[in-house]
């Protein structure tokens, strides 16, 4: 008796989650690989930064989410090789055979050459990288509360924010909901709504993937929350006392005891030991090109999907964002169909649904099926838009419920400093 098709998965995000739940539906056993045992929603991680929702409220355990598929197993562990040729991945230490290998391990934190800037500006892209940012953010007010010198206590009251795309927006305009609002009759030396937030971005405008106008509305939401936008500056160093900028006015030097890096992601280093396998030449962001059925070239039984991967459409890479990674996984599942039924698979083509960022209370820009608003609209868009991908029910009605007491209270409930950070 033959043994059935086996695919592998390497990652839970959006990617590779939906690739399972796709070929879950197949003839086939489906293992799917990751660091964690959950599934996280990165969209509302910020949240998490900024006290608004807990780190359960967006995870999902992947084995929950994935009972329900008889012919799925989850594995906790880490990928560390691939061979190619004997068609196996290593998960701590023991190799693991494959039929079909589908690499979904996402993106990591970029710092542009300067690693060492990290310890002083963390960057948000793990539910640990969020609580150290929560409690950065948190420590700070505590700190000014307790500096007798008006220069230092400033300093701590000043946050910046490195990078200008929805993350970095996102971001610097819920610190300055939690300054204005939250946190407002907490301190007796101290007011916190007049704290400064400054936003960097080396590009002309904020949001550069979103029309000119809409950037525009964006930059003025932020403003009115009280952000500082600044565009075309470009950070050189970061230390645990400020930022130092050069301008096309000159350089200069900001003091800050809190930094938040949103500027940028590589991708995962499995794009590199595929490479060596496979010879496919990276691009410069690290990813992997990939063809029309989302298959390494001269390796059909190997696919990489999402921020991993790199697929022309168009004539243009497709960004690095949640619903291209959800309608590969879920594309995934066709191409294989068809090749079992000795068909060719149709060609990957993503469908745009639109974009939108928030920025506050009553505040968000959006661009769905090319119509473009902004507002109250576009922010309750925006709520109901996060609350339909979160995975599972429960998270749902946590989120709806988290959302509406926080609306009507102005409340956090999850303002908590960890260990070691006062």
């Amino acid at each position: 008796m033959s043994q059935p098709h086996h695919a592998v998965i390497i990652g839970g995000g959006f990617g590779g989650l939906n690739a399972a739940k796709a070929l879950a539906a197949l003839p086939v056993q489906v293992t799917l690989i990751d660091r964690r045992n959950f599934h996280l929603f990165q969209p509302l991680l910020y949240q998490v930064a900024s006290g608004g929702l807990s780190p359960g409220d967006i995870a999902a355990p992947l084995r929950t989410v994935l009972n329900q598929y008889p012919n799925v197993q989850v594995l906790l562990g880490e990928v560390t090789a691939i061979d190619a040729v004997a068609r196996t991945v290593t998960v701590c230490g023991n190799p693991a055979p494959y039929d079909t290998l589908v690499v979904a391990a996402g993106a990591e934190n970029f710092y542009f050459g300067n690693a060492d800037w990290a310890e002083h500006a963390p960057a948000l892209k793990t539910v640990e990288d969020a609580t150290e940012i929560r409690s950065r953010i948190l420590t700070a007010f505590e700190a000014a509360e307790r500096e007798p010198d008006r220069d230092k206590r400033l300093a701590w009251l000043r946050f910046v924010v490195v990078g200008g795309g929805p993350t970095g927006v996102e971001l610097s305009g819920a610190i300055a909901e939690i300054s204005r609002d939250t946190m407002r009759a907490d301190f007796r030396r101290i007011r916190p709504e007049e704290s400064q937030i400054i936003l960097l971005d080396g590009s002309d405008r904020i949001l550069p993937s979103f029309e000119p106008d809409l950037s525009e509305k964006a930059a003025r939401y932020l403003i009115r929350l009280g952000v500082l936008p600044r565009t075309g500056v470009r950070v050189t160093s970061i230390d645990a006392e400020g930022v130092a900028l050069t301008s096309p006015k000159g350089t200069e030097r900001i003091g800050s005891r809190t930094v938040l890096w949103a500027a940028g992601v590589r991708s995962s280093a499995l794009g590199g030991i595929l490479a060596r396998q496979t010879g496919v030449e990276l691009d410069r962001g690290g990813r992997v090109p990939i063809g029309a059925d989302l298959s390494i070239a001269g390796h059909p039984e190997i696919f990489v999907i999402g921020d991993l991967a790199r697929f022309e459409q168009d004539g243009q890479p497709l960004a690095g964002v949640a619903p291209v990674a959800m309608q590969q996984g879920t594309h995934l599942g066709r191409v294989l169909r068809d090749r079992f039924a000795g068909r060719t698979p149709p060609p990957f083509r993503y469908v745009d649904r639109g974009i939108m960022a928030v920025i506050g209370r009553h505040a968000a820009v959006a661009d769905i099926g090319g119509v473009r608003f902004g507002g109250h609209l576009a922010w309750l868009a925006w709520l109901f838009l996060h609350l339909f991908m979160l995975v599972g029910y429960q998270n749902r009605v946590l989120v709806a419920i988290r959302w509406a007491f926080q609306y009507f209270t102005y409340s956090r409930g999850a303002r908590l400093i960890t260990p070691g950070r006062v």
